[in-house]
């Protein structure tokens, strides 16, 4: 029989989830982001520059950027957010106590492009259902077995 979240984690998994589910967007859209940087970089040499001669915002050749680059920026920041990413997953797969493969699967969607917003749907309909589920439990009161046979 799986391990099973304990009642005292309860209120704690809810903002888990709440944290995972703000994780995973932003990760989601800094790893969209960097996807079509790597696109414009390897396949059109294209970099993106802030603050250039070019202009405010603009895509300029590869090696030429005198401002800021913003290539090198996106990829900065979507792999330190992936390190929140990984610790908003740590923190709800250890409440959930779910087996370690599902810390791997849910890991994986921050570095497979679109993963993390179908993670996200799932495990946050998963974890809803489950802590749905338990508080419908213990609202319903379980009767007493010695109750049962002395009322018969």
């Amino acid at each position: 029989m799986p391990l099973e979240p304990k009642l005292a984690d309860l209120p704690r998994i809810r903002g888990a989830l709440r944290f995972y589910r703000v994780a995973s967007v932003i990760t989601g859209v800094l790893l969209l982001a960097l996807c079509a940087e790597m696109l414009m970089k390897y396949a059109f040499g294209l970099e993106l520059e802030l603050g250039g001669a070019s202009g405010f915002l603009a895509f300029v050749p590869s090696g030429t950027v005198t401002a800021v680059n913003l290539s090198t920026g996106i990829l900065i920041v979507h792999g330190w957010f992936y390190v929140v990413y990984l610790f908003s997953d740590f923190r709800l797969w250890s409440l959930m106590r779910w087996p370690f493969t599902r810390f791997i699967l849910i890991a994986l969607g921050g570095v497979i492009p679109f993963l993390s917003f179908i993670l996200e749907t799932r495990i946050g309909r998963d974890v809803r259902a489950y802590l749905d589920r338990r508080a419908s439990e213990s609202a319903t009161p379980v009767p007493d077995p010695d109750s049962v046979e002395a009322q018969q």
